[in-house]
């Protein structure tokens, strides 16, 4: 019995005693059985963490929260790959919900019909990452996509820029980039402003893309002021872009992208751009499933506030 509280982490059993269980684990090379273990109770230690890329430089912070949350909880995240894709995300969480894992966290706030009555009649916390702008199937933590997008739009105008291009990954599945675009052309009408142009491209974010899209837009429409990318990666192409061919960065054209992911602080200048919590989601989400979080018990929006770096892109007002 005191072999089995240690191994399953539950009971109170002396620090010297768990020592010297887990000692003799170790030397003889078990591994319990937690299929046997999750025959009584129906759920297995795992929690399914379904994200839309292992190539985007924003999802690894969000699994180092989740991870730095259950690392304690006996709980151990297991990662699906959705590629944006509806018809993956619901082949990755019917086999994940296959395991009756203890709780999921997956990205985003839109599902194909089979996916949300699978979420539904789950029966274990649900947690929507990322995204705040809709109605969640049970908890979500995130931000709010729209008013980031409205927000960056007004700080390129107070900055004296009128003639913005937007660059981004085509949308259709990319939902929060989506809304981010929606907030921002919000902001732009607000001041009699529209875009003056937009390129957009499929495929992974990177830098030869954000070079390419940025070279396509100013050889088309060469007297625009400002390029809005959809994240970091594509707009640090674009600056190194400007930058070798000589164009003034921020004083003829102004650039900013999103994410605040790190690369950026090895640019030869700051790309503008917008912190968008990743590790605070990870982190808050991991505790609602864990049961951390102080005051949730399921069904609660956690909203983040992102915040502007306007680096060395935007002109200063």
């Amino acid at each position: 019995m005191t072999v089995s509280r240690v191994l399953r982490n539950r009971g109170d059993v002396s620090e010297t005693t768990r020592e010297r269980v887990l000692e003799a684990a170790r030397n003889l090379g078990y591994v319990p059985n937690k299929i046997a273990g999750a025959l009584a109770s129906q759920r297995v230690n795992l929690v399914g963490v379904i994200i839309p890329s292992l190539s985007n430089m924003v999802f690894p912070e969000v699994m180092t929260g989740i991870s730095d949350v259950l690392e304690d909880t006996g709980l151990q995240p297991v990662v699906g790959v959705t590629n944006y894709l509806p018809e993956r995300e619901e082949s990755v969480l019917y086999e994940m919900l296959s395991w009756r894992p203890s709780g999921v966290i997956l990205a985003g706030l839109e599902h194909s019909e089979a996916s949300h009555a699978m979420l539904a009649q789950a029966g274990v916390p649900i947690v929507e990452i990322m995204d705040i702008d809709g109605t969640p199937v049970d908890s979500a933590v995130g931000i709010s996509h729209r008013r980031a997008g409205r927000q960056m739009a007004e700080a390129i105008i107070a900055a004296g820029y009128r003639r913005i291009a937007f660059l981004g990954t085509q949308m259709p599945n990319d939902h929060r980039a989506k809304k981010r675009l929606e907030g921002f052309e919000e902001a732009l009408a607000k001041a009699g402003l529209a875009l003056v142009d937009q390129e957009f491209y499929s495929g992974g974010s990177a830098l030869l893309k954000g070079r390419e899209m940025t070279e396509a837009v100013l050889r088309r429409s060469p007297d625009v002021d400002f390029l809005y990318y959809s994240n970091d990666m594509i707009g640090a192409g674009g600056l190194l872009y400007c930058l070798d061919a000589g164009i003034d960065v921020p004083g003829k054209v102004g650039l900013a992208g999103f994410n605040g992911v790190e690369l950026l602080a090895g640019l030869p200048r700051r790309l503008a751009t917008m912190d968008a919590c990743r590790l605070e989601i990870g982190r808050a989400a991991a505790e609602i499933i864990s049961g951390k979080h102080p005051g949730v018990i399921g069904g609660e929006v956690i909203e983040l506030t992102p915040t502007i770096d306007l680096g060395d892109t935007i002109r200063k007002a």
